[in-house]
């Protein structure tokens, strides 16, 4: 049995649910078909089991380390990447035209994922390489696409994202680093960088930085900000890699997971020769950076949902192997029976799969609109299906974060003292999943993303159109006896969530106040959007099972996963409302001397 993600599972939620083979009647995908997306899955299945999976807890008691002139990572490391870029995955969803296979991106996030589940900490440079491409693809000039893109894409290269800064964190329009334009059109960079995952390593030729930086004169704030491309080694116009540019590692931040990700403070310009180009337009820069961002969000979703899938099969594997105890009303005499016979322990295994696979659900249904978007030729139609993408994304990156982690919890509680220990990955995984809360934005800073501005932006176009669609799926189910009950528990749930809206737009006079219960707005619309994707999973195995598919226990399982959160989940948000419509002001009130 493979302990990474369910293939059965991604079976289902590609082909039954998303239908993405369709996509090969696009000619964007015309040369495609199932077959071609199966082989590269099945490839990336055995690939991380057994180049990735196998190194993982060496790689997490064996973290990078600093000697002052290099980095140093196990070898497996490097081994599994080039085993990786060989195999293609690094380009997996782009162009050919750009060096990548042009797969539909919904296959692209799977691939993803099974190398997540496998081991987030090797996963993470490719990862990031991968969003650093796409930023060029979409705000990069040719020249640069030329000279930095293809090569990440290649594999030649690897990237990351530099934003936070020691004195700044997530404030991003505090950041100092300075751009100083130059006579031929570059810039000189100069400032400093926290937190920068794979900063620095010799597991690529070169590392481009996607820096952002504040031109000499640009005025306060992010609407000062602009975008550029820093490779750790000047690149030549032929594509070498020539001297070093002025970027120096100053140090490595020591994380309580995702160990195997070097994660970096870099110094640039100490010589004042470090040299930046501009990509897109000044004064642009965070708008450009936020293609990487988003992307880099819903992989965080993505990556937090297959670590707690990956440690439910773990938790499950061990329940149905380990005998303990015995059932109520057994003799004393009767053999222990397995602990997965126990109530509580089914409980357990139950929110777990009802929250994994929700959320990494929710993650693919997000990548099967961005193929929509590539595919479609009406602009109208694009334009709906950008707006539901933008307000789905801050749920999914903080629903998978703090519900993944959760799963993980629990992953450890089944196993009892068992999990607490590294014998047993399972607390591995909560380790790496706990980073994904406060990755790429924290969950705090989602909700307020959700509710300052998607909800609001365009006269709360995004929100309509996300109840609208979620209204069709309870049309639909309300349609079948077995599932009718969920239909009008849903219907009532997205009136819930447009009241509460409408309380919250009419009765809140600053922003402050507006703002204060924006963690629970999260919680309460972020579970209205799993139980709708749960309510698509049920509508899809009632279709297979009425068809008189034979694959009944999986379909009965989505089924119970779905009751299992219409009856124990979903009712939750009735308090969360309650505190976004009343605007409960326990904290906005506190004071800091109360503490």
């Amino acid at each position: 049995m493979h302990l990474l993600i369910r293939r059965r599972d991604l079976d289902f939620l590609l082909y039954e649910w998303l239908d993405v083979a369709a996509l090969c009647h696009h000619a964007r995908f015309a040369q495609h078909d199932r077959t071609t997306f199966d082989a590269v899955i099945d490839a990336a299945e055995t690939l991380a089991e057994e180049e990735f999976a196998s190194h993982a807890a060496e790689l997490d008691a064996n973290e990078p380390t600093f000697d002052g002139e290099r980095v140093h990572l196990i070898p497996a490391v490097k081994k599994a990447l080039d085993a990786y870029i060989e195999g293609g995955f690094l380009g997996a969803a782009f162009d050919e035209a750009d060096g990548g296979l042009q797969l539909p991106y919904t296959v692209g996030q799977t691939v993803n994922a099974l190398f997540s589940a496998a081991n987030i900490g090797t996963a993470g440079y490719p990862f990031l390489t991968g969003a650093a491409a796409n930023l060029l693809k979409v705000v990069g000039s040719e020249a640069q696409q030329a000279r930095y893109m293809r090569p990440m894409i290649a594999g030649r290269f690897f990237g990351t994202m530099c934003l936070s800064e020691p004195q700044a964190g997530s404030s991003l329009g505090d950041i100092r680093t300075r751009a100083i334009p130059q006579d031929d059109g570059s810039y000189r960079i100069k400032g400093s960088k926290m937190w920068i995952s794979g900063g620095e390593h010799e597991l690529a030729e070169n590392i481009v930085h996607m820096v952002l930086a504040r031109i000499d004169g640009a005025p306060a704030g992010t609407k000062g900000i602009s975008l550029f491309v820093v490779p750790r080694s000047h690149v030549g116009d032929d594509g070498s890699v020539g001297a070093r540019n002025d970027v120096r590692l100053v140090g490595l931040n020591h994380k309580m997971g995702y160990r195997g990700t070097v994660n970096t403070v870099l110094s640039f310009g100490d010589n004042d020769a470090c040299v930046g180009h501009l990509v897109g337009e000044a004064g642009q820069g965070l708008a450009g950076m936020f293609h990487m961002m988003n992307e880099a969000r819903i992989g965080v979703g993505m990556g937090a949902a297959v670590l707690g899938y990956t440690g439910y099969l773990h938790a499950l594997d061990y329940a149905r192997g380990r005998p303990q105890g015995r059932k109520a009303g057994s003799a004393p005499s009767d053999p222990p029976v397995p602990i997965i016979e126990h109530t509580d322990v089914r409980r357990m295994l139950l929110a777990q799969k009802a929250y994994c696979e929700g959320a990494l659900a929710l993650c693919l249904y997000c990548a099967r609109l961005v193929d929509r978007q590539a595919t479609s030729d009406d602009a109208e139609d694009r334009d709906q299906l950008g707006l539901l993408l933008d307000i789905l994304t801050p749920i999914a990156k903080a629903w998978p974060s703090e519900y993944g982690l959760e799963a993980n919890k629990l992953a450890i509680q089944v196993l009892g003292g068992y999990g607490y220990t590294r014998e047993y990955p399972v607390e591995r995984f909560y380790r790496d999943n706990r980073l994904n809360p406060i990755h790429e934005g924290t969950n705090g800073i989602q909700a307020i993303d959700l509710l300052g501005r998607k909800v609001t932006m365009r006269q709360g176009a995004a929100l309509k159109l996300l109840l609208r669609t979620i209204g069709e799926t309870a049309e639909r189910a309300s349609t079948r006896p077995a599932l009718q009950a969920y239909a009008k528990q849903l219907a009532e749930a997205i009136e819930t969530v447009a009241s509460t809206t409408r309380r919250v737009m009419e009765r809140v006079a600053t922003p402050e106040a507006y703002l204060a219960n924006a963690s629970a707005y999260l919680d309460m619309l972020g579970h209205v959007v799993i139980a709708w994707i749960w309510l698509e999973q049920a509508l899809a195995a009632d279709e297979a099972t009425a068809s008189g598919d034979r694959d009944r226990a999986f379909y009965a399982g989505k089924r119970q996963a779905a009751q299992y959160f219409f009856h124990r989940e979903l009712p939750q948000i009735a308090q969360w409302a309650r505190i976004v419509a009343d605007g409960e002001a326990s904290a906005l009130e506190m004071q800091d001397a109360w503490f």
